[in-house]
């Protein structure tokens, strides 16, 4: 088992067979300590985030194989925090897709102007170049690709994958009482067709969730989905 990459929220091991291993951290993203699913940078350190992480990335990937949406999982084991994955190839240095349905956090940074707090929007897709320096910024399916990161059609398949995989996450929430506000997605070429699928995770750490007007800690939500 070799590292290929150390990230913030977990690393990634290439294994012998050709499958890679996600090993989770218990870091997640925010800013001054306060956790922010869109931060750039570590926040803080939660004990046990990893497994809880993984406990809930599970539960979605599982759900989405059964329904023929296409990810990179294989496998997970809890007790080690790890995860069994198909290597896939990034666009670019790696592209972020954010699925609104609120207006919080950096949407309304940007155009508090014109939103209000909490604005209900329908299924509002971002992408952005995951890009430490500059603050991972916005980009368009033209400037894409100009740059040869993605195709326009690509950038089409991304954005369908994005709201039906946000769908499916916002009515397993809403069984449990929960509203999903946002929730932030990584995707990547697999396979030897280079078919676009759904990598990394879905967890709490990259997501708001409410219930009611009461924001629900990643820790709680994990345990909230996944309690009997």
């Amino acid at each position: 088992m070799k590292i290929l990459y150390k990230g913030k929220t977990k690393d990634v091991y290439g294994l012998e067979d050709g499958n890679n291993l996600l090993k989770f951290k218990d870091n997640v993203t925010g800013e001054n300590g306060v956790f922010d699913p869109g931060a750039n940078t570590v926040g803080l350190s939660i004990e046990g985030m990893g497994k809880s992480g993984l406990k809930l990335t599970k539960f979605f990937f599982q759900r989405l194989n059964d329904l023929g949406i296409p990810t990179h999982y294989i496998d997970a084991d809890i007790e080690n925090a790890t995860m069994l994955v198909l290597p896939a190839k990034m666009f670019g240095k790696g592209v972020e897709v954010i699925c609104r349905y609120r207006a919080v956090g950096s949407f309304m940074r940007r155009y508090g102007l014109y939103a209000e707090e909490a604005q209900e929007l329908d299924a509002y897709v971002e992408v952005t170049l995951k890009d430490d320096l500059r603050n991972d910024p916005l980009i368009t399916d033209e400037a894409l690709e100009m740059l040869n990161i993605m195709t326009k059609e690509e950038y089409k398949i991304l954005v369908e994958l994005t709201k039906k995989i946000g769908s499916v996450v916002k009515e397993e929430l809403a069984k449990k009482g929960l509203e999903l506000y946002d929730i932030k997605f990584e995707f990547g070429r697999v396979g030897e067709d280079d078919h676009i699928a759904l990598i990394d995770e879905i967890s709490g750490g990259n997501m708001r969730a409410y219930k009611g007007d009461t924001y629900i800690e990643p820790f709680e939500l994990e345990r909230i989905m996944l309690k009997d």
